[in-house]
């Protein structure tokens, strides 16, 4: 891979820093990748170019003085446009903040900046973060870079396209109930979903305010580890955002207990994905892993929490716009909201109330005997675009309903989940898992999954999305 197209983070920014390639050649590279995919890809809503290149000038000129540099000086990313940066748009995928500019910078924005990155452009979603598809109403469809009959995933759609085609190394996106990890299942990337209250949520914007998570999608899980490492910690301007220290990635996970869903989904699943979860077990204890059939709780009914919380929730935040302006939200959108709103104030509550006794009730019955939950993404690849197209009616809501059900429960408890590609399917797509951790063990998962990482070398499909 040449150098304005690096292979990593580390190796793009150990270039601008060492003189090898300028920031300037490199963001060029980029921005020339990033119009090249517009209609192949419909990832970006907006390329900023003079912006970009302005912050790549500055980047060179700082490089020849004594400043300090930071990790990611003068690399060039893209994020989901829900991400405030002060007099810059932010429109959430929507019409009806399409002209909004930001007074402030969000603080994961402002994290990576001080780091040394920038962005070169707004990344296509969900209207308001609100669909698991990565369809949006206003802005078209993302296609998904592997296979454009496939669906991206969503709502962090133009982030795992982007992210999967090569375009940029890395992306910010948001995960409410999957929003982070089926992006990164169904475009062949490594997503995070952090514990609640890791990454502060200043300057982004609320879907779901007890859930809402803000984490990377990357080509590795390096890369995806690096950007969570420079975007945790507290934040005065977000009081949720708690002090807990990140711990570093282990280098040998021989004394990390797996808890694998060997049976339980197996009426559920497809064969390839349920070949994957037995080849992954396999693969562990080949390398000495210690390796259980875990029991797993009640996802459905934690599933149907989740939803209640989240709907109503998001049908709070657009109360108003819903009351004044309903035509001007996509159709799924408006419906989703307008079940929200319908959706009873005492089980909204109660739904609250019980989420730390569920929560134990998981901790104490899942992670009994283990430290590491493994279990797939989603039960099959990336669904075909045509079977949840608004025309598939109760085909489209089955495949939906389907897609979510093994990431919304662990956003309603809250639990850190890295979700990497181990295997292809017989179509040649990615079929990926998620690996859970008890509250701020992100360490653990992301420790096992970069063992998996290294051990299947699926570095190829990010590669073959490039081509």
């Amino acid at each position: 891979m040449s150098l304005d197209h690096p292979k990593s983070l580390r190796q793009a920014a150990e270039a601008i820093r060492s003189g090898v390639i300028s920031s300037q050649e490199m963001t060029l590279a980029a921005l020339s990748r990033a119009k090249a995919s517009r209609s192949r890809l419909n990832a970006f809503i907006d390329i900023d170019e003079e912006h970009a290149l302005a912050c790549a000038k500055a980047a060179d000129d700082m490089r020849t003085s004594d400043a300090s540099l930071g990790p990611l000086h003068g690399v060039p990313l893209a994020h989901k446009d829900m991400f405030d940066g002060e007099g810059r748009l932010t429109g959430c995928g929507s019409l009806i903040r399409a002209g909004h500019r930001a007074k402030t910078t969000s603080t994961v924005l402002a994290r990576l900046g001080t780091a040394g990155s920038f962005s070169i452009g707004r990344l296509n979603m969900s209207e308001f973060a609100m669909g698991p598809t990565g369809h949006n109403h206003h802005h078209g469809r993302v296609l998904n870079p592997i296979d454009p009959d496939r669906i991206t995933g969503g709502s962090s759609s133009g982030s795992g396209s982007a992210v999967g085609a090569g375009v940029v190394l890395a992306a910010l996106g948001s995960d409410t109930g999957g929003s982070i990890r089926i992006p990164a299942a169904c475009c062949g990337t490594v997503g995070i979903k952090p514990t609640q209250g890791r990454v502060s949520r200043h300057g982004a914007m609320p879907l779901s305010f007890s859930q809402d998570c803000i984490g990377p999608l990357a080509g590795s899980v390096e890369d995806a580890w690096l950007i969570l490492s420079l975007i945790s910690g507290p934040d005065g301007l977000d009081p949720t955002c708690l002090d807990a220290p990140l711990r570093p990635l282990l280098d040998n996970i021989e004394g990390v207990r797996i808890g694998l869903a060997k049976g339980l989904f197996q009426q559920t699943l497809s064969d390839d994905v349920g070949e994957a979860v037995q080849t992954v077990g396999r693969l562990l204890d080949r390398d000495g892993v210690q390796v259980a059939d875990a029991p797993f709780a009640d996802l459905e009914a934690v599933t149907e929490l989740a939803n209640a919380v989240a709907m109503t929730e998001a049908a709070a935040v657009h109360f108003d716009s819903m009351r004044d302006a309903p035509d001007q939200f996509g159709s799924q959108v408006r419906m989703r909201l307008s079940q929200g709103l319908a959706i009873p104030g005492p089980l909204y509550v109660r739904a609250l109330q019980i989420r730390s006794v569920m929560l134990a009730r998981f901790l104490e019955e899942s992670f009994g005997a283990c430290d590491v939950l493994i279990l797939p993404t989603m039960p099959f690849i990336a669904p075909l675009d045509r079977d949840v197209d608004v025309g598939a009616g109760s085909r489209m809501n089955e495949v939906i309903s389907a897609m979510t059900a093994l990431t919304r429960p662990f956003s309603y408890l809250g639990l850190p989940v890295v979700t990497v590609p181990v295997a292809a399917s017989r179509e040649g797509l990615p079929i990926a898992l998620q690996l859970v951790a008890r509250p701020w063990r992100e360490d653990l998962a992301a420790s096992v999954a970069r063992h998996l990482e290294r051990a299947l070398a699926l570095s190829r499909f990010t590669a073959k999305a490039a081509t």
